[in-house]
């Protein structure tokens, strides 16, 4: 794993789109994911429609990820 943002691509609600994110949150990501039973571009759409303005996706998507764990602890 590494511990630099890697560019990933998405596609939300028709739009292409990338995000940079950390190999540890992406797996995460993609597990929670699957374990809701979601795409990981229905799941990003998601976040991205409850986010708002004021944070990137990228920065969503950590957050949304830390939340998940911590709740789980």
């Amino acid at each position: 794993m590494t511990a630099r943002p890697v560019k990933r691509s998405l596609t939300l609600r028709g739009h292409r789109t990338s995000v940079s994110l950390e190999d540890a949150f992406w797996q995460e990501f993609r597990r929670l994911a699957a374990e809701r039973g979601q795409s990981v571009n229905d799941l990003a759409a998601e976040i991205d429609a409850e986010r708002g303005l004021s944070s990137g996706l990228a920065s969503a998507i950590r957050v949304w990820v830390l939340e998940q764990v911590k709740q789980r602890a």
